[in-house]
């Protein structure tokens, strides 16, 4: 079709909003693998009380529909001032891309986005991606189609035709990594540093406590903005936001999947991991009530479904690393692993960026094998401009 066939609707009164929200449940309608995420996380992206970015910066949102007001995509896009100007040129973003496969359907969509995004100096744009944190609802998955993480982009292989067919190029790829939980498949050379550092007084690791989260939380803020404070698309977090973040965990969180480590007392490293909520939340619709709640409580700490955990994130000061340290932290993990009792059985490890080969590494050597590809596509509006790809870190 056409794109005169379509007509363009911005999203503002609560029935866009809605269907702004349901339009994924209705294309994936006989697709099983596909998880719909709970509205308060997608919605709440777009609330200026309750995300941040929109103080300074500006999203809007679209849907694409027929003549006979059908709906048949739908894309937001962005501008974060804080982070626009970090590029080769000013970039925006666009996201919550979903469409039926129609290459004019998609264009007008794109287009838009890049529209809008012109007209408030920017001169290209990344996509998909998130008007907030880069750990949820970013890229677009081509290769590895099965059930998706929690707040992990699912989409019909189509989806990457659309991108580049309209012109989109690949920027980064993000890799999520899986491997059983068991003592194998650890590189020996990782097993023999880490045996190492185990004989080292001056070297601990221990798990989060609860009765300690002020301290842990101080810990957290040291090690994250030393290890990831300086990546590109990254920033650091403030203290209150490191507590609230630990806090908000709190409910779900099992003690046995949050890992620290200490030189002389300092903190060096952490490895934090979460059960995997979407083994959870497939039933509910997008929807989080008070009885959607009891049963997420009956899942995770009564039933204990879920069987799958995702490495949320990993990070080592910079002068720690390269000495054993991930290897360490990981064989403390495992000796809770393998632990009688212990309800898991797979570790997938998300949003490993293929501009950090070091990182790569590191999950490679702890017995990581790919599972998924998202990729992370940008377009110059100047189309004679040179294309680079992110910078190796």
């Amino acid at each position: 079709m056409s794109e005169q066939a379509y007509n363009l609707f911005e999203v503002i009164s609560p029935e866009d909003k809605k269907e702004f929200l349901k339009f994924p449940s209705v294309l994936y309608k006989y697709d099983p693998k596909f998880i719909r995420p709970l509205d308060e996380d997608v919605e709440r992206i777009f609330e200026p009380q309750k995300n941040k970015r929109l103080r300074k910066g500006e999203a809007i949102r679209w849907l694409l529909k027929t003549k006979q007001n059908k709906t048949v995509g739908r894309i937001a896009a962005f501008v974060d001032p804080d982070t626009a100007h970090n590029n080769d040129q000013p970039t925006g973003g666009c996201g919550f891309f979903d469409c039926i496969d129609d290459q004019s359907a998609a264009n007008f969509l794109f287009g838009a986005a890049i529209d809008w995004l012109k007209a408030r100096g920017m001169q290209a744009v990344d996509g998909p991606i998130n008007f907030g944190d880069r750990d949820s609802f970013w890229g677009v998955l081509v290769d590895g189609f099965h059930e998706p993480l929690f707040n992990m982009p699912y989409n019909y292989p189509y989806y990457q035709r659309l991108f580049e067919t309209f012109g989109f190029q690949n920027y980064f790829n993000q890799y999520t990594y899986k491997r059983p939980i068991s003592g194998e498949g650890i590189n020996p050379v990782i097993q023999e540093k880490a045996g190492r550092i185990a004989l080292n007084p001056d070297y601990s690791f221990r798990m989060i406590s609860w009765k300690n989260i002020d301290q842990f939380a101080n810990d957290f803020l040291e090690i994250y903005n030393k290890a990831w404070g300086s990546i590109p698309g990254t920033k650091k977090i403030s203290l209150p936001h490191a507590i609230a973040l630990l806090k908000k965990m709190k409910p779900i969180l099992d003690t046995r999947l949050v890992h620290f480590g200490y030189y002389k007392n300092e903190p060096i490293a952490f490895f934090i991991m979460m059960q995997d909520l979407n083994q959870v939340i497939k039933s509910f619709n997008g929807k989080l009530n008070l009885l959607h709640k009891a049963l997420m409580f009956y899942h995770l700490k009564i039933r204990k479904t879920p069987n799958r955990i995702v490495g949320r994130i990993f990070g080592i000061v910079p002068e720690h690393q390269g000495k054993g340290v991930d290897g360490a932290l990981v064989m403390a993990f495992k000796q809770v692993a393998l632990t009688a009792g212990f309800p898991y059985t797979e570790l997938e490890m998300n949003w490993i960026g293929d501009f950090n080969p070091s990182m790569m590494k590191v999950v490679e050597n702890i017995g990581g094998k790919i599972y998924k590809t998202h990729t992370t596509y940008r377009y110059l509006f100047d189309r004679t401009k040179p294309f680079t790809r992110a910078r190796i870190q």
